[in-house]
């Protein structure tokens, strides 16, 4: 390693830059070569070296491209909101490293771009560039010509109003990872994962996160593991995103905001859970009716135990589904005392 130090007495530098992507390959290689070119004997200079590929195809390396570039000049204006000269917009321009001189009758604007720019690939990056010469502080603050109003989309709004509540009745938030493992998902929770229409990671870097949530019962149940030294009992909820398949939509697959609620204790706590559910019908305005409200019936669920589960029906669907977990689904989450689950879509009830 001696060998190839560089130190005070050097003199001859070999730069080589390997790479996938050869685009990147030509940017890394140009920056660094115009950055130790400032240092040469005589600056700003650089010996090329000529790249024999296995095809036999030759190339000289660094390629140290320069290009030009037309931007107009009341363009540059209506963008940022100023009203410069040309000339001095290319004063700007020439101050960020970009040599600019004004061509035509005077309202284009000729950009040099150096090869130490390689961030600069489109027009609104120059004009970026003149913007912030320009000091973003000296532009003048304007009132927009629309008269949109930002509001909060409902769905968001009912998540937070629903996370207040939920905290006020003596729940803990938490806030689980979106992608998970396809055993939490489908194993654990005694399913197959071709049921779950779950959302596959195409190339993932590790077995915990191969495949999108369909649920937030497993990251709740994991949460709940990292804790048991905590205080019995655990009440924890989530109001996030899960996504599933869905072959009508564009990208295959669509987002579905869950209410997820899990009661942990020496009992399986049930009532608790369900008085949950009441009291979140309670705050949506949903009367306990067969016709105009809501209403729970007896089901089976895989991740239920049996004869403990009833699904909810509201707005003349299934939203949802509670119960008390079954031994074996609580066992494969490293769990060791009854658990109770309550899981809906708020979607409905915006």
């Amino acid at each position: 390693g001696d060998h190839t130090k560089i130190n005070v007495n050097t003199r001859n530098v070999f730069i080589e830059c390997t790479g996938t992507d050869l685009t990147k390959a030509k940017i890394v290689l140009d920056i660094i070569v115009t950055m130790f070119s400032e240092y040469c004997e005589k600056p700003f200079s650089a010996e090329a070296v000529e790249v024999v590929y296995p095809n036999g195809k030759t190339h000289i390396y660094p390629e140290l491209a320069y290009r030009k570039e037309k931007v107009k000049a009341e363009l540059i204006n209506k963008k940022i909101g100023i009203s410069e000269t040309s000339s001095s917009l290319a004063k700007l321009l020439t101050r960020m490293c970009l040599n600019s001189h004004v061509i035509g009758n005077g309202n284009h604007i000729e950009v040099e771009i150096p090869p130490t720019r390689a961030d600069i690939i489109h027009a609104c990056d120059i004009i970026e560039d003149a913007a912030i010469a320009y000091g973003y502080n000296n532009i003048q603050m304007t009132i927009p010509k629309t008269y949109t109003i930002a509001n909060q989309l409902p769905l968001n709004k009912l998540t937070e109003l629903l996370r207040h509540e939920l905290a006020a009745a003596g729940f803990t938030e938490a806030l689980t990872f979106a992608l998970c493992s396809q055993e939490d998902i489908a194993d654990k929770l005694g399913m197959d994962i071709s049921a779950t229409k779950a959302v596959r990671i195409g190339n993932p870097k590790t077995a915990e996160f191969q495949v999108a949530r369909t649920t937030l019962l497993p990251g709740l149940l994991k949460t709940i593991a990292a804790n048991r030294k905590m205080p019995l009992p655990l009440k924890l909820f989530e109001i996030s995103d899960i996504v599933v398949k869905d072959p009508s939509t564009d990208v295959g697959a669509r987002n579905c905001r869950h209410l997820c609620a899990v009661y942990y204790n020496k009992t399986p706590g049930f009532e608790i859970i369900h008085g949950l559910l009441d009291r979140v019908m309670q705050l949506l305005e949903v009367p306990p009716d067969e016709d105009d409200g809501y209403m729970i019936k007896a089901a089976e669920g895989s991740a239920f135990f049996p004869g403990r589960c009833a699904e909810i029906f509201a707005k003349g669907q299934i939203v949802g589904k509670l119960g008390i977990l079954h031994p074996d689904v609580i066992t494969k989450f490293e769990l060791t005392m009854p658990c109770s689950a309550l899981e809906i879509n708020i979607e409905p009830f915006v």
